[in-house]
């Protein structure tokens, strides 16, 4: 019998110390460990950067919650997207990419990759054919984040698996707007799965980290690689933090999912407000998509001020509640310009971000305070 996911987020990889019965398993804070013999490990465990039990409980949780076979814990989402792209591409080869993608993946591949050989296309992954349009002979990945960061475009990723398939190319998903509560990209056929865990997972913004997640034994063994040869893990207390956080997920991204979709709502009859993003929305373009892949549409909403860049930036300077600053995904609401902020890596390119965009990561406090200043802001 398969546990559900609020049971996995919490019991997962996760059991009584052995040695004291402490329910919450120990942060090991040690960099080496005794051995028995020369090549004689206690657990398998010899050195910290190659692994580390509180980091392993992690590891088995996420593979758990993405209903993956391995799952390796990095330092940041940023170091767990280049563990990936690193382990799969080399010189010469060719990926997809949204449109729309987060800020620091953009910079990583074209600032990057490209000076190592490798050449990208920014396509709309709400558009299967020109997904498919895009693929050349030499295209080993198609990246995709859905929802995509900041504009909410949603991908069908059932489809761009099958694509993969088709293409002998692998699909990897950035899960990280929706969480493994909403969505579960590996589930749909895609190959690896990664996120930023500093956000829903770990929950509280008081934790930075990344996890990349797959059934791929290939793929699987170059990530492990890396992440022991290149060293970019997280200490013992961020994977107990983040192990933390995850014991909540369930319950948070309902609250998340609420309170978001009603904030949608209002700003989409504000006058000051030209468009809104959000899945949830029935007018939303991947709606339907969306709500057949994830559980419900997440925390996450972007809208374009009527009166231009100015005035979306002076909003995310009136706000009471919701925190100017970068991220997403904690427990407090933030607000953010993505266009000076984390999408100012965008500006001139194909994936440059509108001026007059205002992205909100929705917390859980009570929705009226933050309809009230939100709206207060608006106005």
């Amino acid at each position: 019998m398969t546990d559900g996911f609020a049971t996995r987020a919490i019991h997962a990889g996760q059991h009584p110390d052995s040695s004291t019965g402490s329910v919450i398993p120990p942060i090991h804070a040690t960099s080496t460990y005794a051995q028995d013999g020369v090549g004689n490990q206690r657990a398998g465990y010899e050195y910290s950067r190659t692994g580390n039990p509180t980091r392993t409980t992690l590891e088995e949780c996420l593979a758990a919650l993405e209903s993956g076979r391995y799952a390796r814990a990095f330092s940041s989402g940023m170091a767990a997207t280049d563990a990936v792209l690193r382990s799969v591409l080399r010189p010469g080869d060719h990926l997809v990419i949204p449109d729309d993608a987060y800020g620091g993946t953009f910079r990583l591949i074209d600032k990057v990759l490209t000076g190592w050989g490798v050449d990208y296309t920014p396509v709309r992954v709400s558009d299967v054919d020109e997904v498919r349009a895009a693929i050349r002979h030499n295209t080993k990945v198609l990246w995709v984040e859905s929802p995509t960061n900041p504009l909410l475009n949603i991908a069908d990723l059932a489809a761009l698996a099958e694509l993969a398939t088709e293409t002998s190319t692998r699909l990897v998903v950035d899960n990280t707007f929706a969480s493994p509560y909403l969505q579960q990209p590996l589930s749909l056929g895609a190959d690896v799965v990664v996120h930023s865990t500093t956000k829903y997972l770990g929950g509280h913004s008081d934790v930075v980290g990344g996890a990349v997640v797959t059934s791929d034994e290939e793929v699987a063994s170059g990530v492990a690689f890396l992440q022991n040869t290149v060293g970019a893990v997280p200490g013992p207390f961020d994977a107990w933090l983040t192990l933390r956080g995850i014991k909540t997920l369930a319950a948070r991204m309902e609250q998340h999912s609420a309170n978001a979709a009603k904030i949608a709502a209002a700003l989409r009859e504000h006058p000051k407000v030209t468009r809104v993003y959000y899945p949830g929305l029935p007018d939303h373009p991947g709606h339907e998509v969306a709500a057949r892949q994830m559980r419900s549409f997440g925390g996450m909403v972007s809208f374009t001020h009527a009166d231009g860049e100015q005035a979306a930036v002076d909003v995310c300077a009136r706000t009471r509640l919701f925190t100017l600053a970068e991220s997403l995904g904690g427990v407090e609401s933030l607000i953010e310009h993505p266009g000076r902020m984390t999408h100012a890596s965008t500006a001139g390119s194909l994936l440059q971000v509108p001026a007059e965009l205002v992205r909100v990561s929705a917390g859980i406090e009570d929705i009226d305070d933050l309809l009230d200043d939100l709206l207060a802001a608006l106005k």
